[in-house]
């Protein structure tokens, strides 16, 4: 032990501050009890369900109220704010990394994250999801998953709100009829 202290020591000889604060912090963290404890993670075959909400049971209410302010519903949506929703899930917003071109979750960067990412052409989450529980994911991220949280970096709301009317064009039955390109 004291072989170990004497290195110790010696590595921060120039800083002997420094050291000292270091040795004490680092023994009085492990010291400590922690009180938190982290909710056990979903299991896979529950994060892989697109019937499974991402939004936290107690926020899903107020997350269903978000309302956007470009439409009223993402199921009649212009054309222009599509496209302006497709190139923010290629560009800016980096959506396309993670759930691919596509929209099947195949992007360059799915293989490095567990559970892998949402499928957007499967209609049954479309169905079982409202405009503003996506809008709440986007901003906020989902939980258990790498869906980090977006706004307010890399985008904004308003952009968010546009990917969100793109990412419904993924599901042939959502919407008016508008298309991604």
């Amino acid at each position: 032990m004291r072989h170990s202290l004497r290195t110790f020591f010696r590595l921060f000889s120039p800083y002997p501050a420094c050291a000292y604060f270091l040795l004490i912090g680092t023994i009085i963290l492990s010291s400590c009890e922690t009180s938190y404890v982290a909710p056990p993670p979903l299991p896979s075959n529950q994060i892989q369900d697109p019937l499974v909400p991402r939004v936290p049971p107690h926020l899903t209410s107020e997350a269903r109220t978000l309302i956007s302010p470009l439409f009223i519903s993402s199921r009649n949506v212009s054309e222009d704010i599509i496209i302006a929703g497709n190139q923010l899930y290629e560009g800016k917003g980096t959506c396309v990394n993670c759930h691919g071109w596509d929209g099947t979750g195949n992007g360059p960067s799915s293989l490095m994250v567990d559970p892998p990412p949402r499928d957007f052409n499967d209609c049954r989450f479309h169905n079982a999801r409202s405009d503003g529980e996506l809008f709440w994911v986007i901003k906020n991220g989902s939980p258990d998953t790498g869906m980090a949280p977006m706004i307010p970096v890399p985008i904004s709301e308003e952009e968010a709100w546009k990917i969100l009317a793109y990412l419904r064009t993924f599901c042939p039955t959502w919407g008016n009829g508008a298309k991604r390109n």
